[in-house]
């Protein structure tokens, strides 16, 4: 079985990460408790489907421990995996890192706790908690067509029947886990339980749009942010709230103050202690969270986790 390991430049705690999963409706995480990450996804080139099994070193001398990736890869309608080709493992490898933030360069992260005692509680809060991102820009698309008008809880019952009706099955460190369709796969969608014939044809142009290379992690985090989120706000049933979540955690960008999300400015004016006509102004609260750069998204997630947790105390 294919292996690589990942070393964090701190923070990073797989253990936080596997309990935001399971806390993340999308996600639909509700696996062994045995600190292993189990992941099965079609890959970023569209054409493969990847069983993941993640597990991480324990910690030593105060720096995150290794992690440890060991992960199989099925071509689209083949019955058993191909010998993996030139550039594949690594390719994989990058894929996986993006998807629980270890591509990113974290040593500088927990200075922000030193001018601002927000972001310094969070820090404590959830130590070594990173972003864990929906498996590709093209499986956020996927959900937030899905979920359009929908309770969450709904939309993740959907979208994890399209994984067990039309996803590739794969066998992950002892476990058997349904990967969400693959781009072509989605793309010949006729009907399904729960889904509009709106959201399909949606479907059919997110699948399009991956296959076509539109949706390229990658490319997004290149571009300016507006411009990528232009180009993401043209794709049907995509809008800005949308556009900024494919960005943010499809794409894996981690240095974008979400403009869109009414529930984080609130939960950020709450931390903040901010009045109410702050709360309503995305421009101030994104003026405050310029000192937050270059991990915007990363406070961000942090700020949304904590108000969901206090959502669901009550």
């Amino acid at each position: 079985m294919p292996a690589a390991s990942l070393t964090p430049a701190r923070p990073f705690s797989l253990a936080s990460s596997i309990r935001f999963l399971e806390g993340f409706t999308p996600a639909s995480y509700d696996q062994t408790a045995d600190g292993v990450l189990r992941l099965a996804f079609p890959a970023d080139d569209a054409d493969s489907v990847i069983g993941c099994a993640v597990r991480q070193e324990e910690a030593a001398d105060g720096k995150p421990g290794t992690v440890h990736l060991e992960f199989t890869v099925h071509a689209e309608g083949e019955a058993t995996r191909p010998p993996l080709r030139s550039g594949v493992g690594e390719a994989v490898t990058a894929q996986i890192a993006r998807i629980i933030s270890l591509d990113v360069d974290g040593t500088g992260f927990p200075a922000l706790a030193d001018t601002d005692p927000v972001v310094a509680g969070l820090q404590a809060d959830y130590p070594g908690l990173r972003p864990v991102c929906f498996y590709s820009p093209y499986e956020a698309a996927a959900w937030s067509v899905i979920g359009n008008r929908v309770r969450k809880t709904q939309a993740a019952a959907i979208k994890a029947g399209l994984a067990r009706a039309h996803g590739r099955a794969l066998d992950v460190a002892g476990r058997r886990l349904s990967a969400f369709p693959a781009p072509a796969v989605l793309r010949s969608l006729g009907h399904f339980p729960g889904l509009t014939q709106v959201k399909i044809e949606r479907l059919h142009a997110i699948a399009e749009a991956a296959l076509n290379g539109h949706l390229d992690a990658a490319a997004l985090r290149a571009q300016p942010t507006e411009q990528a989120l232009a180009s993401l706000r043209e794709l049907p049933g995509i809008g800005p709230f949308s556009a900024e979540l494919i960005l943010i955690r499809g794409a894996g960008h981690p240095d974008v103050f979400p403009l869109a999300e009414p529930r984080l400015h609130q939960a950020m004016a709450t931390a903040y202690g901010l009045d109410a006509a702050t709360a309503a102004a995305p421009g101030r609260l994104a003026h405050i969270a310029d000192a937050w750069r270059p991990y915007r998204s990363w406070v961000a997630v942090l700020l949304r986790v904590r108000a969901q947790e206090t959502v669901t105390l009550r």
